[in-house]
């Protein structure tokens, strides 16, 4: 069983069904809409310290992905593809023409493939914490990338998840470089315990590693140009972005910057919301 939908001030829940999935969706605030996409193994609910701030300018929408937070769990869809499509539906769905987009982790590349996928559905995006669909890998960070083989794995991918939440506790230490507060990260190793979410998160990174890291890194999106404007934003103590990863952009994006964050880590949504709320508003004003 999942833990109790936790409550923030001001922000409304409903489920919004998209490509046959019960979508989970928050929502504050009035004005143009500004999706918030979470990242793993997280949900809508990193995005406590940023809805407040930017729901009071913007209709602010922290949608769960399909296998995360309060969504539905369905078997297949994880090709990061397919989230996409999730995204570009969940606006159909909920009547938006066009949108501004932040993203964090997965839901910043899912981000990305979106705007590549629909950039007239996109007005502005914000991607966290993720490398670009260009970036080239980086030989020296590979022990990094170790746990995703470990999640990958069919059967001790999800004993770990359900049973050892010593697993995540270890991930939220080793890639904050600030601390996220216990509640919060015991919510997250709580909807990691049920058997549902677990086979999700395997599915998330099985397929990632299975069918779309070789074409990824071959280079699968070097004929794809990104003319959504973009700010890429990374911890500069991350241990997922490589400098590398903020670069090698610049022949396949109109209007893109990155910027390293001093002293953050990969989670900077919870590790520095006040700055991350700040440079979206920068951003999208």
């Amino acid at each position: 069983m999942i833990p109790e939908l936790p409550r923030l001030a001001g922000v409304e829940h409903r489920h919004v069904p998209v490509r046959g999935v019960r979508i989970h969706v928050a929502e504050a605030g009035e004005g143009e809409p500004v999706i918030l996409q979470h990242g793993w193994p997280q949900a809508w609910w990193c995005w406590r310290d940023v809805i407040p701030a930017l729901a009071q300018h913007y209709r602010v929408i922290a949608p769960d992905l399909r296998g995360h937070g309060w969504s539905e769990c369905p078997r297949s869809g994880y090709e990061k593809e397919s989230l996409a499509q999730d995204l570009i539906a969940l606006l159909d769905a909920l009547g938006l023409e066009r949108v501004r987009l932040v993203g964090h982790d997965w839901g910043a590349f899912c981000g990305f493939l979106a705007c590549l996928r629909a950039p007239e559905r996109f007005d502005r995006f914000v991607a966290l914490s993720i490398p670009h669909p260009w970036t080239q890998p980086s030989l020296r960070r590979l022990p990094n990338f170790a746990y995703q083989a470990l999640l990958a794995s069919p059967f001790l991918g999800a004993f770990v998840l359900r049973n050892v939440p010593a697993f995540l506790q270890t991930m939220f230490r080793v890639g904050a470089a600030r601390p996220i507060d216990a509640e919060s990260r015991e919510l997250y190793v709580a909807l990691m315990r049920d058997p549902e979410h677990a086979r999700a998160a395997v599915a998330l990174y099985r397929t990632f590693l299975l069918r779309e890291a070789r074409p990824l890194l071959a280079g699968a999106y070097r004929g794809r140009r990104l003319v959504v404007p973009t700010r890429l934003i990374g911890g500069d103590r991350d241990p997922v972005m490589s400098p590398e990863a903020m670069t090698g952009f610049e022949d396949n994006a109109d209007d893109m910057t990155a910027e390293a964050i001093a002293g953050a880590g990969h989670f900077l949504p919870e590790e520095v919301p006040e700055l991350v709320v700040r440079r979206v508003l920068e951003f999208f004003r």
